[in-house]
């Protein structure tokens, strides 16, 4: 066999779904057995049907409670979502469900986000190893818009601003290269069944490669790469982190059936492409958005521009505001360093004290940390609240589209561009520059 040969059967080997549902069936997770082929297309007759079975259930516990007997099987069944059925539908278009109440499970699983754009809805799975999946909800959410938000602007906030900064540009380029790729190579997601999808976020999104592989592979490493040297703590520490980070990460994504094995490698070994020939860059790049007299008009027309490309690329999916985001978030934060290095609001520390001994932690540091926290959260959270509510309703005004569905209206380029960019672009303005001066205004700087 030739070496050609061997590599596609390695490749076809990888992204076998089966091997997927194998690892959750190893965590625990068994999928539902399926319904006829009528309730698997329309999901209303599922609904129907579970319905008389959910309270025939109950009656007869209630029966067999009272008379002291044995609970009846499956009485204490775990119901989490998982995401309808059907690897390889096209972008931005729901897969059916087919699901039925399988056999007894020992907990109740915790709900994950449905797709708050194309409304899917999760389908019951049962979950056996409570454990792990919380460990590996825990772990996606390391590569979810909740974390970011908290994330960056507490390196930014309380740590080191320049490190903080240099985390953004690494991020942006790398999940920006990843969410392209996604859309050039088309892959779809892991087929279900045989999969079983625990998530419904990233259901219209391209499967190869995992954003969330290269997003937990790019933080940890450049944490490292930034701050050793320039902070005094010992390099194991770093060396223990990286991999259970992104070990983490990677393995969750495949756990919740978004991911296959090739999938995830290949978002790995992306990211350490692109950190080696980038990364020498960062410093350079950071440098201009601080200093550079056209620094800001030169950020937005540069993120702009390659939002408006990433769009051309494929249709509609959520993946487009997500890219629109990230860049939104980029542009704003790099606007925003610029204004505040010009003002003198954060300066960082000359060169020649480092590397940066750590502080000791007291009551009045954590206190400071704790309020500059709660302070700027509220602070940026009121913003992202306020630019949505003008920039959907303009955008639509602007270019003629009916606003009475927010979710329809935000499926056009014309509408989701500008609410993500500008939104979150103001976001990313407010923690380099908006929130800092409040901190010096209050003295909590």
């Amino acid at each position: 066999m030739s070496l050609r040969q061997l590599l596609v059967q390695l490749v076809g080997s990888l992204q076998d779904p089966q091997k997927v549902a194998r690892f959750q069936r190893l965590c625990g997770v068994e999928a539902p057995v399926s319904r006829t082929a009528t309730a698997a297309a329309d999901p209303r007759e599922d609904e129907k049907a579970e319905a008389p079975l959910a309270g025939e259930s109950r009656r007869r516990e209630r029966q067999l409670g009272a008379s002291g007997g044995p609970p009846p099987p499956g009485s204490d069944r775990n119901q989490c979502p998982a995401k309808p059925g059907g690897g390889g539908a096209p972008n931005g278009v729901r897969n059916g469900r087919a699901t039925q109440l399988g056999p007894a499970s020992q907990r109740r699983a915790g709900v994950l986000r449905r797709n708050s754009l194309t409304g899917e809805e999760g389908q019951l799975a049962h979950v056996s190893n409570m454990p792990l999946y919380y460990l590996f909800c825990f772990g996606t959410e390391l590569g979810n818009e909740l974390f970011y938000i908290l994330f960056f602007p507490f390196w930014i906030w309380n740590l080191d601003a320049l490190v903080g900064r240099r985390l953004v540009v690494i991020w942006v380029l790398a999940m920006y290269l990843g969410q392209c790729t996604k859309d050039i190579i088309r892959w779809p997601r892991p087929a279900s069944p045989p999969v079983v999808k625990l998530e419904v976020f990233y259901n219209s999104e391209y499967s190869m490669p995992s954003t969330h592989a290269m997003s937990g592979t790019a933080i940890p490493i450049s944490m490292i790469l930034l701050t050793y040297g320039r902070w005094q703590y010992p390099l194991i520490y770093g060396l223990i982190l990286i991999p259970c980070w992104c070990s983490l990460v990677c393995l969750s994504r495949i756990y919740m059936g978004m991911h296959s094995i090739l999938d995830v490698i290949a978002g790995f070994v992306y990211t350490i492409l692109i950190l080696a020939i980038f990364y020498p860059f960062v410093d350079l790049i950071d440098n201009f958005n601080q200093t550079h007299k056209y620094a800001p008009l030169i950020i937005i027309g540069l993120h702009l521009a390659l939002g408006i490309f990433s769009f051309t690329l494929d249709t509609w999916s959520t993946s487009r505001g997500d890219t629109a985001e990230i860049l939104g978030s980029g542009a704003g934060i790099a606007c925003g360093s610029h204004f505040t290095y010009k003002m003198g609001l954060i300066l960082d520390p000359p060169l020649d004290i480092l590397p940066l001994p750590r502080s000791p932690i007291s009551v009045t540091l954590f206190g400071k940390a704790i309020l500059r926290i709660l302070v700027g959260m509220l602070f940026v959270l009121v913003v992202r609240d306020i630019m949505k509510r003008i920039t959907i309703p303009l955008a639509c005004k602007i270019f003629n589209i009916p606003c009475d569905d927010v979710r329809k209206a935000r499926q056009h380029m014309e509408v989701e561009l500008p609410y993500r960019y500008i939104t979150y672009g103001m976001v990313g303005f407010s923690i380099t520059f908006f929130v800092p001066y409040i901190f010096f205004f209050i003295g909590i700087s």
